[in-house]
């Protein structure tokens, strides 16, 4: 998550993010809004209701998680070197096509910068 928070401000974005655990001092050093939720795995239900679209990066059993909540609430999911469980997935080789994937599937086109 370091590195997408890192590209993200990067990019001229606000870093939110939302925690597992009950300390906003667990927030890696690009987070410019840490929200300390205490609610453990629970938070990537959070996260797929909130968000409009995800990119998994590699990833474990969370990964998978976030996957599996987005996907049922019909969210698109771009997936690099993931898991590859399902033919919604769009599985692609860099963050620019991943946000291309995404975008496009949202009806929002164009061209990550």
């Amino acid at each position: 998550m370091e590195l997408a928070s890192r590209g993200a401000r990067r990019a001229g974005g606000l870093v939110l993010g939302v925690l597992p655990g009950a300390s906003s001092g667990d927030a890696n050093a690009f987070v410019d809004v840490a929200v300390a939720s205490g609610i453990g795995d629970a938070r990537n239900a959070v996260i797929a209701n909130t968000a409009d679209a995800f990119v998994a990066v590699g990833g474990s059993y969370g990964t998978l998680s976030e996957i599996a909540f987005a996907l049922r609430r019909g969210k698109p999911v771009a997936c690099i070197g993931s898991w590859s469980i399902d033919p919604q997935l769009l599985c692609v080789d860099s963050a620019r096509a991943a946000v291309d994937a995404v975008l496009a599937r949202l009806g929002r086109g164009g061209s990550a910068t």
